[in-house]
């Protein structure tokens, strides 16, 4: 079955890095679009970034251009974020999302905890 699971989230100071991962199986990744989603306390869903199956094409929502860089490794079954120069509002519950019928998997998440 279809799995995504991410890990590399924490705790950092501002102004730090993070690098995320997210897992794949189940699934060919290189015949999908995959997302970074995230959920900060108490807000909605916000989509982060996207990437194109062969990571010809990268997306991002304004706030991280420039700080957020998304990859992936189709060989690996892996997507990744790096995430720089992390901000107080940043800190959410990052998610891995397949892009196939609509964004039809998604992964558990993982933390990302901006503070001094």
């Amino acid at each position: 079955q279809v799995q995504l699971v991410e890990s590399g989230g924490g705790l950092v100071q501002p102004g730090g890095s993070l690098t995320l991962s997210c897992t794949t199986s189940g699934f060919t990744l290189s015949m999908y679009w995959m997302y970074w989603v995230r959920q900060a306390p108490g807000k909605g869903l916000e989509w982060v970034s996207r990437i194109s199956p062969g990571a010809e094409s990268t997306y991002y929502v304004d706030s991280v251009k420039g700080r957020f860089t998304i990859l992936r490794d189709n060989a690996k079954n892996t997507l990744y974020l790096q995430m720089n120069s992390l901000k107080p509002g940043d800190m959410a519950l990052y998610y891995c999302v397949r892009s196939g019928a609509g964004m039809d998997y998604w992964g558990k998440g993982t933390l990302v905890t901006v503070s001094s």
